[in-house]
């Protein structure tokens, strides 16, 4: 058998060689490594993302324990609002009672006022009146000696009240 040097012979040695010199290269190793070092980033990069993960449910959860506070505060300060109004509203009630039951007595008292201002009035005219008819009665009837006896008694009569 002969030994031929054809081209798959050269194909052949140029395979080895190639070999040989990746392997001499240690490119299986920094393969390796770098498929190590691809694996490692990508673990980190995994291991962030849980981390992440982690921090925004904590933070979601924080957020909803805190809108649920916000949410009881506020309708913890609606239903003082509302107690508040209410009050407010007794108490307004209350008030405007009071005005009006103030206002209807001062109103009687200025008619119960009025009507003892009208008696006195009718009094006063019909006091008024009696005098002047017993003023004219008497000076019909009367003569000068009649009127100066009433006068003299008249007069004697308010000296004695002004002493």
């Amino acid at each position: 058998m002969e030994f031929a040097l054809d081209a798959t012979f050269f194909a052949f040695v140029g395979l080895v060689l190639f070999l040989a010199l990746i392997v001499y290269l240690k490119v299986p190793g920094m393969m390796a490594k770098s498929l190590d070092d691809r694996a490692d980033q990508i673990r980190n990069e995994l291991s962030e993302a849980k981390r992440l993960r982690e921090e925004a449910q904590h933070l979601l959860a924080e957020y909803q324990r805190k809108r649920k506070e916000a949410e009881a505060e506020a309708a913890h300060i609606v239903a003082a609002a509302e107690r508040e109004a209410e009050m407010l509203t007794v108490e307004a009630k209350k008030k405007t009672e009071e005005f009006v039951a103030n206002r209807t007595a001062v109103s009687e008292q200025k008619i119960k006022q009025a009507e003892a201002d009208a008696m006195k009035a009718v009094r006063s005219a019909a006091v008024d009146l009696a005098i002047a008819a017993a003023e004219n009665v008497l000076a019909k009837k009367a003569d000068t000696k009649v009127q100066a006896d009433l006068f003299k008694g008249a007069v004697g009569e308010v000296k004695t009240r002004l002493n």
